[in-house]
């Protein structure tokens, strides 16, 4: 019997190391606590984050807005890098920027990292980032799970997901509904790529192309893996205080699909939106894509956000002071098109012109 014991089958033989989760979570817990709220009840451990939704009193009508995501394929480049404290920002950009597009506010997050085999350092720094994201959405991350899958991942291999709340009141809800004739698109400069079309970026850069992570690209001033790394951008903070000093329409987070189809999801059926590529220049990594892989120009602008991250919808009037309110707070934007009758067109959103050299 105690042969039979001593080599019978275990968790730990199956390949769940439960000490080393142990010790993630501990690592984790002082980045957690960067980003509580005064909402936020209880701390990392429990089966469940608590929020005190008396809070939400002060509002007439709240609406909770909800969103899910990923990073995708990008995880990839994180692994082969061994960087691993970026890739939350990423996550949360990508959940709470969605959260925000309809005037909501963002209350708090969980997130899911699922791994082949738990090394404490490297989940703590994954969470790190989001916790740092957090910060910069001005959300609360109140829990998650991390979730070890031998057999089914590699050793090094991870994913991450995550899944937010926010809330706008009622009468304050952004949308299709509010978008009028004579409008203006304002485009706000993303900080790369994002965490859109990784999939084609790979195959294109690393896989046709053989590109190293570690080489220096002349054109991008850096290494090839430091600007696919470059984090997201989290505008979730300056599009609520957009909505402060400007009647803002509405606002369209530019992720996969592209700038003219993501825009054209806030249109609303009798009207149209008109993009010119001549107010800007895309930045050098989007060339370097369609240049190397010899990718057609529908095809980049329906796979990559083409240098725009965020387009907010104003009133004509109101551009003046929504750009300056975006500049105070260091964000890039331009006035980039104008909202039309629909007449003829099938589609919602198109982009005109040509990109300025």
């Amino acid at each position: 019997m105690s042969e039979s014991r001593s080599t019978g089958a275990s968790y730990a033989a199956a390949g769940v190391d439960i000490e080393a989760g142990d010790r993630a979570v501990e690592l984790m817990k002082e980045w957690v606590k960067k980003t509580r709220r005064p909402e936020v009840l209880g701390g990392l451990g429990g089966f469940a984050g608590l929020f005190d939704a008396s809070a939400l009193k002060r509002y007439e009508r709240p609406l909770l807005a909800s969103a899910t995501d990923g990073v995708g394929t990008k995880v990839d480049i994180a692994r082969r890098m061994g960087v691993y404290d970026t890739i939350g920002h990423d996550l949360v950009a990508m959940v709470m920027d969605d959260i925000v597009v309809c005037g909501a506010e963002p209350l708090f997050m969980t997130d899911y990292i699922c791994v082949g085999k738990v090394h404490p350092e490297r989940v703590a720094a994954i969470v790190k980032g989001i916790a740092e994201g957090c910060v910069l959405a001005g959300c609360a991350l109140v829990g998650g799970e991390t979730a070890e899958h031998p057999g089914l991942l590699g050793g090094d291999d991870f994913d991450v997901a995550g899944a937010g709340t926010g809330v706008v009141e009622a009468d304050r809800l952004l949308g299709a509904d509010r978008i009028r004739k004579g409008d203006t698109v304002i485009a706000m400069a993303s900080s790369g790529l994002h965490s859109n079309g990784y999939s084609l970026v790979r195959h294109v850069l690393l896989d046709r192309a053989g590109l190293a992570l570690e080489a220096e690209v002349a054109d991008l001033g850096r290494t090839l893996g430091e600007e696919l790394l470059e984090p997201t951008k989290i505008y979730s903070l300056d599009c609520l205080a957009l909505t402060r000093t400007t009647d803002v329409h509405a606002y369209s987070h530019i992720t996969g699909g592209g700038l003219a189809a993501n825009l054209a999801r806030v249109i609303p059926d009798t009207l149209h939106a008109t993009v010119d590529r001549s107010t800007w220049t895309p930045g050098a990594i989007f060339d370097l894509v369609g240049r190397t892989g010899d990718v057609e120009r529908l095809e980049l602008e329906k796979t990559l956000n083409m240098g725009v991250g965020m387009m907010a919808i104003v009133p004509q009037d109101s551009a003046e002071v929504a750009l300056t309110t975006l500049a105070d707070r260091g964000v890039e934007a331009w006035v980039a098109g104008e909202i039309t009758e629909r007449g003829e067109k099938t589609t919602g959103a198109e982009l005109v012109g040509d990109y300025s050299a």
